[in-house]
């Protein structure tokens, strides 16, 4: 388990808080912008015109591992979005490596597709394989395939979806420092394959360094794909090596927290004792079950996945309608235990109330 600490170098404008005065002002707006965060998503704010639907495209949608709730969900919209715009969708699973996430855009590639989706997984890693796809001029939108919405041309992307890395960062380290009034002990889990993911890490760290009270008692890199059999030994390590000054943990994903509770259950800590944990992403079904029933999950920044999956069809289409990507870019919402019921349901996922699927079936003329 490789454990590491970021240069202040990579905290940018991240002050310390001297005085009192400061860091009442710092915690008042964490609960400010928690406040913001966790208000329910009500009326539609994407695009409302664009490209009718182009006929009998056929698609592939390359998962960097199904496994991962986050891209789950949005492969499940990309599908529900391709049966109504009338495309043809496979979904190819990466498996959690490398080197199979090489060998499922090998495999796309040799389907002959008209676009691919890159869901989950840095293009720098794929770079001679979307060279390949750039170079037979098909489109690739990704999802979280960087930490910035929007186009990436030296990616090859036509859009990348994704709410912004840093609005989902700041969100979650920000409701550890409201959610322990400003004395927050912190462990932040990440992995270091993705550049997002340490983005995010980087970008919760600055947030609990501004918290004069709060501490980041360590940054743990621990690959996602391994969380099953490494984040339970990891769990009692922390808990030794930390005792009760780790309060909250922050985490690049849902997937951490799959394989905390064991642990802290046979350490004797219930559901709803800290160290309370709190993601960064994406809002998977296994976290909703585990914020509405307190176990050992008390928040997720949510991504609207299955809306994502709508918009990377819409992208795709305006890619093949030579068109401008639409700009749209969804807010950030943080799902608690005081807005679980309101903003998953009985579905446990945050799809958003907004009628995002007769605007998008509009403007495909659907």
């Amino acid at each position: 388990m490789m454990r590491f600490l970021v240069s202040p170098c990579l905290l940018g404008a991240a002050l310390l808080i001297a005085s009192p005065a400061q860091a009442d002002d710092f915690l008042d707006q964490a609960r400010r912008r928690v406040a913001q965060a966790t208000t329910p998503a009500g009326h539609w704010d994407g695009p409302r015109s664009g490209p009718r639907a182009a006929a009998g495209k056929r698609i592939v949608f390359v998962a960097a591992d199904l496994k991962n709730g986050g891209i789950l969900g949005v492969a499940k919209g990309v599908e529900e979005a391709a049966r109504a715009i009338g495309w043809q969708v496979r979904v190819i699973d990466g498996q959690g490596s490398v080197s199979g996430r090489t060998a499922a855009l090998n495999q796309a590639l040799a389907q002959q597709p008209d676009g691919i989706v890159v869901g989950g997984f840095d293009t720098t890693e794929q770079k001679a394989a979307l060279s390949n796809a750039a170079s037979l001029g098909l489109p690739l939108v990704g999802w979280h395939a960087g930490e910035k919405p929007g186009p990436n041309p030296e990616a090859g992307l036509f859009a990348n979806v994704t709410t912004p890395a840093d609005d989902v960062a700041e969100t979650a380290a920000l409701w550890a420092v409201a959610d322990a009034d400003g004395k927050a002990g912190v462990v932040i889990l990440t992995d270091s394959q993705y550049a997002i993911a340490i983005y995010k890490a980087r970008a919760m760290e600055a947030v609990i360094r501004q918290c004069g009270g709060c501490t980041v008692l360590g940054i743990e890199d621990s690959p996602i794909a391994e969380t099953a059999t490494r984040m339970p030994q990891l769990t009692t390590a922390l808990l030794q090596r930390h005792g009760d000054k780790w309060t909250h943990t922050l985490a690049i994903n849902d997937s951490y927290f799959d394989f905390m509770a064991p642990s802290l259950s046979a350490a004797g800590k219930k559901g709803g004792d800290r160290p309370k944990g709190v993601s960064a992403g994406d809002g998977s079904e296994a976290a909703y079950q585990r914020i509405r029933r307190k176990r050992h999950q008390a928040g997720t920044v949510s991504e609207p996945l299955n809306l994502q999956g709508w918009q990377i069809v819409d992208e795709l289409n305006r890619a093949f309608a030579q068109a401008p990507w639409s700009g749209y870019t969804p807010k950030v919402h943080l799902v608690t235990p005081d807005n679980v019921a309101r903003d998953g349901g009985a579905d446990n996922r945050y799809d958003p109330d907004n009628g995002y699927r007769d605007h998008y079936k509009a403007i495909w003329g659907r």
